[in-house]
């Protein structure tokens, strides 16, 4: 069963939707309502391509109930277009690109249909998803949730074979291994040995000291029962590892100016299944979970994940409900897992699906990974408390500006406060 330990993740995207204000929404569809809807999908091409293949299948044998679909309209980020059609009441019945953390501000804002209110919902959700009751808003579904990313080391074979590092077995699970591994990355004339973004967006931390912290807690979120949790012993050890990188220069603190990993200056990188398809053609690559202080099996990480959610301004929510339900199937996510990798968020993916994992081995450890994920936490100003956090940790981290121990006290503060608000 899946270990989800909160409504999940904005994505890479911004996600600047957050104590939206109650309104808005366009209600007045019919829960029992049949006919033509619109649905939004996200600008990705494979997920494009998997979207409009079910969309004609469904249409094949419901000519009566036409589904339309559309790729989510330019914006700044997919949350900022969705919240844009919520309060013009212009959404479309169904969006499989939804940020989970983006759902409890969305509900404030009267744009979701209540799912746990149509007849089998809930079952269907759980059945499909096991353990998920974090995606749950006041004790209802407002969200299916539908796919994951489990973040991981990607790392370069011939880099590591090079550095005197066994690429099928490279030992470096925990920070004392790990961090010798990358000394003899360096050594050996790479440029860097893992190259997170040192840039400041509110959302970077995900794919540096949040999926380590995630591992090094078992999967505590940055912030529990509306206090920050990282002014800690864990969170003390999880910022010292990545400070070393930056003092000892095994990591540089400006970002590249290309793909890191393509063009070779880097051996290792966090990153989801997305980016298998990416370096298909230029690197031999391996993956690795994220390492903890004691090397622990079967770490917790990030997991990247986004929904599917149905929005009030949908007239035909019938054929909303039923629709969602074709997409999510078992043969739905077996097209969508073929067409891009990325994993359904549902029960048992490797005996489900055991000929496209066995045709396709890089992407075993993400499916085997997935079963024990966690997320970002559903809270009040979401972005504002992710952005405090970043700031300070770039300070002390990835700058050396100030210590970890202030770091660590002056982020949670920050953070407590905008989530008290």
């Amino acid at each position: 069963m899946k270990k989800i330990r909160a409504a999940a993740l904005l994505g890479v995207t911004a996600l600047v939707v957050t104590g939206c204000s109650a309104g808005g929404g366009g209600g007045g569809g019919s829960a029992d309502g049949t006919g033509p809807i619109k649905i939004w999908l996200s600008n990705n091409e494979q997920e494009v391509e998997w979207g409009q293949s079910v969309v004609d299948a469904w249409n094949a044998e419901h000519p009566d109930e036409k589904v339309t679909a559309q790729e989510i309209p330019a914006g700044s980020s997919s949350e900022e277009a969705i919240t844009a059609a919520i309060t013009a009441g212009t959404a479309p019945c169904l969006v499989y690109n939804v940020a989970p953390a983006a759902v409890s501000g969305w509900v404030k804002q009267g744009g979701l249909v209540n799912l746990s209110e149509i007849d089998g919902a809930d079952d269907y959700i759980t059945e499909r998803g096991g353990e998920v009751d974090s995606y749950s808003t006041d004790g209802a579904y407002y969200q299916v949730p539908w796919k994951s990313n489990p973040v991981m080391v990607m790392y370069n074979k011939a880099l590591f074979q090079a550095a005197g590092i066994d690429p099928e077995n490279p030992q470096m699970n925990t920070y004392d291994a790990f961090i010798e591994g990358s000394k003899k990355i360096v050594a050996s004339g790479v440029q860097s040995a893992i190259w997170p973004a040192p840039t400041s967006e509110f959302y970077q931390p995900w794919f540096d000291f949040y999926p380590l912290y995630l591992a090094e807690t078992d999967g505590t979120m940055l912030v529990e029962d509306g206090k920050a949790t990282f002014d800690s012993d864990a969170g003390r050890t999880v910022s010292d590892f990545w400070s070393t990188f930056y003092q000892e220069k095994l990591s540089p603190n400006e970002a590249s100016t290309d793909d890191a990993m393509s063009a070779g200056t880097t051996a290792m990188q966090l990153a989801g299944p997305w980016a298998i398809p990416s370096y298909a053609d230029t690197v031999d690559v391996g993956f690795m979970p994220v390492p903890t202080s004691d090397g622990r099996e079967n770490p917790t990480t990030f997991a990247d994940s986004k929904s599917v959610s149905m929005f009030t301004a949908c007239e035909n929510q019938g054929t909303a409900w039923e629709f969602l339900k074709f997409s999510t199937s078992e043969e739905s996510d077996g097209q969508l897992l073929e067409a891009t990798g990325q994993m359904p968020m549902r029960t048992d993916l490797t005996g489900t699906y055991a000929d496209y994992f066995d045709a396709n081995p890089n992407y075993v450890a993400f499916a085997e990974q997935a079963e024990n994920t966690a997320d970002v936490p559903s809270i009040p100003n979401s972005v504002e408390a992710w952005q405090a956090f970043r700031d300070e940790y770039s300070s002390a981290v990835i700058f050396g500006k100030e210590s970890i121990d202030d770091f660590l006290k002056n982020a949670a503060a920050k953070v407590d406060d905008l989530v008290a608000e």
